[in-house]
């Protein structure tokens, strides 16, 4: 089988950890496995970490129109909306995400009432995926959280999108520290792999077939009459 060509994808990958650069992030770490796969085969990676940047909380596009005196999210946005391939990192906190991957689905949430050229969710035609780390259960409940809130958006979210490492319940190694294990796990670093090479087949399908299909998925159409076969709408 002849290897895929990825040459003019781009990806996001958008870490939740709560330490500021330069401290290390566990999830930073598992990250670079995917963004070296990504990397190796000719796709466009930039990498941001959330808490770097003054992201204010709220529903709206630009929380400055709203009385924040500063977001860096107008601009944080345009790299998302670049992306053909969108990755939330998280760690797991008291068995969840982080707040701050929380932040950030609400702003993404902020701007889904947009729409592209197609009439869709302006996230119609865009992959989406998550990694998650910790030293605690909630790995499951955090994939999911994440993907659903993708997908509801508008991600298409492709088989096994989400992986992650959980290390020993209570204080302990996390995924860095070569004692916890976590870069030998062949469980994380398969489904890692897997991960990534599903959103890079997902996100090569989209864009080869002009995005997510338009009809039936339209919000103007609805309003405006279009019942798209629902039985009960005239």
């Amino acid at each position: 089988m002849e290897k895929p060509d990825f040459t003019g994808l781009k990806a996001l990958f958008m870490n939740c950890t709560l330490k500021k650069s330069p401290r290390q992030s566990n999830t930073e770490g598992l990250m670079r496995v995917a963004m070296h796969i990504m990397k190796k085969n000719n796709i466009e990676v930039d990498y941001i970490r959330l808490v770097d940047h003054d992201v204010a909380f709220g529903m709206g596009k630009d929380m400055t129109e709203k009385g924040w005196d500063k977001d860096d999210w107008p601009a944080l946005s345009k790299k998302v909306m670049d992306a053909d391939i969108l990755v939330i990192g998280t760690p797991i906190w008291e068995g969840d995400r982080s707040s701050v991957s929380k932040l950030l689905t609400e702003r993404l949430d902020a701007m889904s009432g947009e729409l592209n050229d197609k009439g869709q969710s302006i996230y119609y035609g865009k992959t989406g995926g998550c990694l998650v780390t910790g030293n605690e259960d909630g790995y499951q409940q955090c994939v999911r959280n994440i993907l659903f809130s993708l997908e509801r958006l508008g991600f298409t979210n492709p088989p096994q999108a989400g992986t992650g490492w959980v290390g020993a319940a209570g204080p302990g190694a996390s995924y860095m520290d070569e004692e916890g294990g976590g870069k030998d796990s062949d469980f994380t670093q398969s489904t890692t792999t897997f991960m990534t090479w599903n959103l890079m087949h997902m996100a090569k399908l989209l864009k080869a077939n002009g995005g997510f299909p338009a009809y039936g998925n339209q919000p103007e159409k609805w309003k405006e009459g279009k019942n798209f076969d629902h039985p009960n709408k005239p």
